[in-house]
């Protein structure tokens, strides 16, 4: 696998990511998602008919895809075969550096399988599309099978492409289904060494570091350098899988001439919680700017209230009375959201 990140050597020391051998049909999902750092599932899907397809050729590939092509109509993604794969920022910062817009599934396909194989190809990408939607009829032969777990089962497919490292809410799993993949990975803690972009314009909805991986500049950058001895690596052949953790950093580079993943992305917590990131924003318009005296204040009642509970906060309410202060259920969340509504109406 011949990768952007292998350049300038900077992770060459890098660890590997640990690695198992299962395959999805013995496979104990909730045993691989107890696992707090990523791993590698060799040999996860490589029963799939899709893999099988990629192994064989590009044109046996294509036949196999065109037979869920409805030409449905897709997001996708291109540009330039100068922009050596990488889905970025413009130069301004205004925008991103690829053209945008929709296309049918089928004129998709057909000019990634046309321009895939050229040295270098341009970018062409299909994102984060639900699976259904996309290639009805596709999971009928290649799936996972998550029990009583509903996972967003989405698809991405490509010429050569580069993800700037960013990170996700919900754990992950991610199939390669043709081309190589790799992910260079960092664990949460890692966000001050990552230089992350703006929170408002993102190129797929969440913040992304701003360093280049292929040409790090570590005289802007100079933390990377920490993040570097954190990293992870996991190079992905068609069959193979990896869990991801929550908000673990991954940079995502796909080096085949035809790329296609198949990703799963569940929650454990129910979602009547709400999400993190959410409180995040509204932590940074509402308290960061605060005078210091009356930040140190709301930082302890955040430490009382939410990262340091054991019960006593709450036990001289009456149970009834409790509200969020008690358990959240999904009433209770229901309840305090219209009191929230309804104050915001006044």
């Amino acid at each position: 696998m011949i990768c952007t990140t292998d350049r300038t050597g900077i992770f060459d020391q890098a660890q590997r990511v640990r690695e198992v051998r299962c395959h999805r049909k013995d496979a104990a999902i909730d045993e691989i998602t107890a696992s707090q750092v990523p791993v590698i599932l060799r040999g996860f899907v490589d029963d799939w008919p899709v893999v099988d397809a990629a192994r064989t050729s590009d044109t046996a590939l294509q036949a196999y895809m065109n037979r869920f092509d409805k030409g449905a109509v897709v997001p996708i993604s291109a540009g330039p075969a100068e922009l050596d794969g990488r889905l970025f920022y413009n130069d301004s910062f205004t925008g991103m550096n690829v053209d945008r817009g929709n296309a049918t599934f089928t004129m998709f396909l057909d000019r990634v399988f046309k321009y895939g194989p050229a040295d270098p190809p341009p970018l062409i990408y299909l994102a984060s599309t639900d699976v259904d939607e996309v290639m009805p009829g596709f999971r009928n032969e290649n799936d996972v099978d998550f029990g009583d777990l509903a996972p967003l089962r989405s698809v991405w497919i490509g010429t050569r492409t580069r993800v700037a490292a960013h990170n996700d809410l919900p754990l992950n799993i991610a199939c390669v289904a043709a081309g190589k993949r790799r992910f260079t990975l960092f664990p949460p803690d890692q966000t001050p060494n990552l230089y992350v972009g703006p929170f408002e314009l993102t190129p797929a909805g969440r913040p992304v570091s701003l360093v280049d991986f292929a040409e790090p500049d570590l005289e802007r950058f100079p933390k990377f350098e920490q993040a570097v001895k954190t990293a992870q690596i996991a190079d992905l052949d068609p069959g193979d899988a990896i869990f991801i953790p929550s908000m673990w950093w991954h940079h995502v580079e796909a080096s085949g001439s035809v790329n296609i993943l198949v990703n799963y992305w569940w929650r454990t917590s129910p979602a009547h919680l709400g999400t993190p990131q959410d409180v995040l924003n509204h932590a940074m318009m509402t308290l960061r700017d605060l005078p210091p005296d009356e930040k140190r204040i709301w930082k302890h009642m955040f430490e009382h209230y939410v990262f340091d509970t054991d019960g006593s906060e709450s036990e001289h309410i009456p149970t009834h009375a409790r509200g969020i202060m008690g358990p959240v259920t999904s009433s209770v969340a229901a309840r305090v959201r219209a009191f929230l509504r309804e104050r915001l109406n006044r």
